[in-house]
């Protein structure tokens, strides 16, 4: 009986979450059965958002991109088109298809194509290089590749191996036997004949400590667990605009993008990401939400306050982030320019969203990653699994229903009574916010005192004449490990190697004070904006 109250309330719940952000409002019953028909075709997936947009508005803006505007109605139909045509290929129907694609209209129809018709479907870095992408693809079996032009030499190199791949170019303007543009003209109209599958959407890992791991994603009623999440925390709102300038194929951005269509948001975005064309974008399409990686924040407060100023930023509810850590300092900066819209997340591919911290936990701790997100409880663990008070660090465990399905490898996370690891390190304060440290692999081990870099880079930051720092362990003969910084300065910075020394010493014990510091003119990011710690590790050994 108490199970049943439970389900009960959690179904009202999501019922009323869903109402109170418009999902479910007033309309004619006949464009719900509509919608109800088209999703149930789309076999509930991932994607199935975007048939239901179709129906719901679709003479409303669905995608604004480079090329222009494409209604709900329109981008559906070209997706139709593009889905009959992956089945009508001389190969026949792909089994799993690797993309490769920035963010624009190409991308996203390739995507819900091949999950339309029961394809798999690999999201692909675009910061990949051959060797890398070769280990994927030919680890998830991929036997179709749709990429923009310019990872041509990328893509062949990856396969190699694989001379009857598929090859299809998204943006081009070159010439190619197959492009996207071309396979939805020659299929103008058609609809793909449903084939019963239903594909597996297959994230990477971000890869930084090695090969990237391939994720299933089921969607399903994990989706709607992580969309709850969300929309209990986040102010988005139902068929309203969103800039997504997130790079799409990662986690984080392929989530905005999802959420977007299961609310018919206009989805504004552009391939490559620039600062001022970022605030353009938002005034100029009076967009209510905003979906970045940490970094793009960074940059953004980085333009000359005349160019900054130029945009107001008014029309904005919220400003989400993800994929990595987040300067306090541009937090505080960008919330006193633009107002409190900023929405810190913090998820995993492998579970989903964990934590968010809100505008009003960044205002009491920029630094937080905020607290447990609806469905979910975190614990933090000591090696032998005991249960930490507020304030301690360990090991950061997540309980939730948005769980991925394992990875393609068939090898899992760590877990303990259902609880699984994210694989970083942090802790609790006594207000319940989660604070992370760093990773559990990048601890560093100096003369025995265990040492987080993540602690001496705030350190760093926190000088007024260094912009960004990065700090790593590399080998000492005397030490076990020593640690070695790296540091982008402020423009006409006359700080030195040594002034740098003496302020993390000043702050910090003598242990956690880098043997080395060196000055570049930018850290080594990923295209999520990660820092790139192998390159710097290559600095190191030389």
């Amino acid at each position: 009986m108490a199970s049943l109250i439970d389900k009960a309330r959690n179904v009202f719940g999501v019922i009323t979450t869903l109402a109170r952000a418009g999902m479910i409002a007033p309309m004619r019953p006949d464009r719900y059965v509509k919608m109800a028909a088209a999703m149930r075709r789309e076999g509930m997936g991932m994607t199935v958002g975007f048939a239901g947009a179709a129906q719901r508005c679709p003479d409303r803006p669905g995608l604004i991109d480079e090329l222009g505007t494409l209604t709900w109605r329109q981008l559906d139909e070209r997706i139709n088109a593009l889905a009959a045509a992956l089945q009508d290929l001389p190969s026949g129907q792909p089994k799993v298809v690797g993309i490769m694609c920035r963010n624009h209209r190409g991308f996203v129809e390739a995507v819900v194509a091949a999950n339309r018709i029961g394809s798999d479907v690999v999201l692909l870095n675009t910061s990949f290089a051959g060797p890398a992408m070769a280990d994927v693809v030919n680890r998830e079996g991929v036997d179709a590749a749709i990429y923009d032009e310019e990872f041509t030499a990328t893509v062949d190199r990856a396969l190699a191996d694989k001379p009857d791949a598929t090859r299809i170019a998204a943006w081009t303007e070159g010439q190619h036997e197959l492009t996207v543009e071309k396979l939805i003209n020659d299929h103008a109209g058609q609809q793909p004949a449903r084939t019963g599958r239903k594909g597996k959407m297959i994230l990477l890992t971000s890869g930084t400590t090695g090969s990237p791991k391939g994720a299933n994603q089921s969607g399903g009623s994990a989706g709607i667990g992580t969309l709850k999440a969300i929309l209990d925390r986040t102010p988005w709102r139902a068929e309203e605009t969103i800039v997504i300038v997130a790079p799409m194929f990662h986690a984080w951005g392929f989530s905005q993008l999802i959420f977007a269509a299961s609310m018919a948001c206009t989805v504004v975005t552009r391939r490559k990401f620039d600062p001022e064309a970022t605030l353009d974008l938002v005034d100029r399409h009076q967009a209510t939400g905003l979906a970045v990686v940490p970094v793009m924040f960074d940059r953004i407060m980085d333009l000359p306050g005349e160019i900054r100023n130029r945009y107001s930023g008014r029309s904005l509810r919220f400003a989400a982030a993800s994929g990595s850590r987040m300067r306090p300092d541009v937090v505080t900066a960008f919330m006193d320019q633009f107002g409190d819209v900023i929405y810190n997340n913090y998820n995993a591919t492998e579970a989903g969203m964990i934590a968010t911290a809100t505008p009003a936990d960044l205002r009491a701790a920029p630094d937080t990653a905020g607290r447990p997100a609806g469905g979910t409880e975190i614990r933090i663990l000591d090696p032998e699994f005991n249960e930490l008070p507020a304030g301690e660090v360990g090991g950061i465990y997540a309980h939730n229903d948005t769980q991925f399905d394992g990875y393609t490898s068939g090898t899992t996370k760590d877990f303990h009574a259902g609880f699984m690891s994210s694989g970083d390190v942090g802790y609790l304060d006594e207000a319940g916010r989660l604070f992370v440290v760093g990773r559990d692999d990048e601890m560093i081990v100096s003369g025995g005192e265990n040492v987080y870099p993540i602690e001496v880079e705030k350190t760093l930051a926190a000088h007024n004449e260094v912009a960004e720092a990065a700090v790593i362990g590399v080998d000492d003969e005397q030490y076990g490990q020593r640690l070695a910084a790296f540091v982008v300065l402020e423009p006409g910075s006359s700080a030195t190697v040594d002034t740098l020394k003496q302020h993390v010493r000043d702050n910090l014990a003598n242990y956690k004070v880098p043997r080395e510091i060196s000055v570049l003119d930018e850290l080594p990011r990923g295209s999520t904006g990660k820092i790139l710690r192998a390159e710097l590790q290559a600095k190191v050994n030389g």
